[in-house]
């Protein structure tokens, strides 16, 4: 077991038996990041735990993981109901599609449960079908959206975004816009379009650092290369920091989906020797220090 103390920013559960997952439950489909058959089946926290059981796992935080998009706040019920019995998760983040014009009441549903804490909804947009999220690009900048946007701010809710590089100008803008509104980058900007990308996705990372309310989670860096070694996925984490600052960086895992190419132990031994050379400060901020302070957990 490492002795650095982690807390997992971004995991996911889901139950098959008892949940609606409409990209689970009804057939693999294409996806940003292969074919998901290994992983089409029952994961739950007692999974996740003995996956995680080489590391000094201290607490995580759950993201949405495509709910029945008719219920999104029965996802945090189940989850704060597995929370209540196991002391996992310890965070809650969950969906809200911020078009909807009673999404303040959805914010308030899933405020009943104790352990929310904000919301992602992936604004990923791409001209491969199989990789694209939205049907329509720049959706973050109509009003029907920016209207619901603005009730996070209201409750002091986060948002967690996901996206692909070459819309990090678009999110620039509306990180400004909403200055108080803690913003949480997932998947260090989520580039699955292999290494030829690599200088536009680092130029794009530098732009969205420039807010201050902006942080990145650095994972989900095997999703473009299932093959990846620790030093092919370095410039990334690098790079990351580079722009984000260790202030604001933090290591995840992305698991169960990160399971289709990496061990649990695998990711955060990769993390553990990138870092080798830094400070037992820097060390803690981005295993655990930053996770805690920007999840409230």
């Amino acid at each position: 077991m490492s002795d650095i103390a982690i807390i997992d920013p971004h995991f996911h559960l889901w139950d098959l038996e008892t949940n609606y997952y409409p990209w689970l439950s009804d057939g693999v489909k294409p996806s940003a990041f292969g074919d998901y058959t290994a992983i089409n089946k029952t994961y739950l926290i007692e999974d996740f735990l003995a996956d995680a059981k080489n590391q000094n796992l201290v607490k995580a935080v759950h993201l949405d993981v495509g709910f029945d998009p008719k219920n999104p706040a029965g996802e945090t019920k189940w989850l704060q109901g597995v929370a209540d019995k196991h002391g996992f998760p310890h965070g809650i983040v969950g969906y809200a599609d911020f078009r909807r014009p009673d999404v303040g009441d959805l914010l308030d549903e899933h405020m009943q449960y104790a352990n929310f804490r904000g919301i992602r909804q992936s604004m990923n947009y791409h001209t491969d079908s199989a990789k694209t999220y939205l049907t329509q690009p720049e959706v973050s900048r109509t009003f029907e959206w920016r209207r619901g946007f603005k009730e996070l701010a209201r409750r002091g809710l986060s948002y967690d975004l996901q996206l692909y590089y070459w819309q990090m100008e678009e999110f620039l803008e509306l990180a400004r816009d909403f200055p108080d509104v803690q913003i949480i980058l997932n998947h260090t900007g989520m580039q699955v379009d292999g290494p030829s990308h690599f200088e536009g996705w680092r130029e794009a990372m530098n732009t969205l650092a420039q807010a201050p309310n902006v942080a990145c989670k650095i994972s989900g860096l095997g999703m473009g290369n299932w093959n990846w070694t620790s030093e092919s996925i370095r410039p990334y984490v690098e790079e990351a920091i580079a722009a984000f600052g260790v202030d604001r960086a933090m290591f995840a895992s992305n698991f169960p989906v990160d399971k289709l190419f990496s061990s649990y132990d695998a990711i955060w031994n990769a993390f553990t020797k990138i870092t080798a050379g830094y400070s037992g400060s820097d060390r803690s901020a981005l295993f655990h220090d930053n996770a805690a302070t920007f999840y409230r957990v």
